[in-house]
């Protein structure tokens, strides 16, 4: 592919491929718009071209795929191609996904490299599961929050397994970014989808206590306030009876800073059958001392009246909600 001066030896001067007619590509009688394309791509594209016709799936064919990839690597029509190729020659597969790996390093948003991974590990099996939660692993060291990777991640581990240490795996990416809801939502689900841990029933109390000391840390990150409302999915009773989820709310408003969430949840509970002690009134009333207006009767119209002014920007949204709301909450 090189010449000895490092240089790229056109594939015209290459004995291994005399024997190939290029194909240009057609872009019709009249184009309104010609693309200048370099000379390297433009010959490379030639000679794929001309083995795609003729189906051509030889190890020469699989080589020149490389070199396309390399010019372009969101082109599906090789990438396909290169599969049929990799098939037709029993081909080494952990070959393959070093390959991607290396294509990968510099493409880690690109939709054909993770479709073509998928289908390599795929093929693989177990085997790949442990390789692939490395890879997965390095790219978000990179990007924390690369949507392709989590996705690849997740289909692994329902697909292939490893879901032993994926828990652990979430607890540091929490550990060293609290705020990284990629790692609240993996974490989710691990808990709701791992076969070994027990489901949402048999994990709720740890994790309650775990998301609860999370929120008491960074009560305005919003992630854990999300995560702690999806352990009670389907069992709304079980959220609003549960003491730590308002026993968390009272915390944070006792705080009075940072609690435009606990504000919310508070407002939800109440709205779902929740019955507030003494405590939380005068928790909601602390927080209007330098409002004028007596402390609404209605609690729910009370905590609406609070959020309408600390949380500004969503003031029509508070007031919205205010109007909505079940008489004598």
């Amino acid at each position: 592919m090189e010449s000895d001066e490092g240089e790229r030896l056109p594939m015209s001067r290459r004995p291994e491929w005399s024997d190939v007619t290029p194909l240009p590509q057609d872009d019709g009688p009249d184009p309104v718009v010609l693309i200048d394309y370099k000379q390297d791509f433009t010959e490379t594209m030639d000679y794929f071209r001309a083995l795609y016709r003729a189906q051509e799936r030889s190890p020469r064919a699989l080589s020149l795929t490389q070199e396309a990839i390399r010019f372009n690597p969101g082109n599906y029509t090789v990438w396909h191609f290169r599969r049929q190729i990799l098939e037709s020659l029993d081909a080494d597969l952990h070959e393959e996904l070093d390959f991607v790996e290396r294509i990968a390093k510099s493409n880690s948003k690109n939709y054909q490299i993770w479709h073509h991974r998928r289908w390599v590990a795929g093929k693989l099996g177990t085997d790949a599961a442990i390789k692939e939660l490395e890879f997965t692993k390095k790219i978000l060291s990179l990007d924390a929050k690369n949507y392709h990777a989590w996705s690849h991640r997740q289909w692994v581990l329902q697909a292939l397994g490893g879901w032993e240490d994926e828990l652990d795996f979430c607890r540091k990416l929490l550990e060293e970014d609290i705020f990284n809801n990629s790692a609240w939502n993996q974490r989710y689900f691990v808990v709701t989808r791992s076969p070994f841990l027990g489901g949402l029933k048999g994990m709720r109390d740890s994790e309650v206590s775990y998301t609860v000391e999370a929120i008491m840390a960074n009560p305005e990150n919003e992630s854990p306030w999300r995560y702690l409302r999806g352990l009670y999915k389907d069992d709304i009773q079980s959220w609003v009876n549960d003491p730590k989820v308002s026993s968390v709310c009272l915390k944070v408003l006792s705080i009075k800073s940072n609690f435009v969430f606990a504000l919310s949840m508070l407002l939800d509970l109440l709205c779902h059958g929740f019955r507030p002690s003494e405590e939380f009134r005068e928790a909601i009333g602390a927080l209007r001392t330098s409002d004028p207006e007596p402390l609404d009767s209605d609690l729910g119209k009370a905590i609406c009246h609070v959020l309408q002014h600390v949380d500004s920007m969503r003031a029509n949204y508070w007031m919205w909600r205010k109007s909505k709301l079940p008489v004598a909450v």
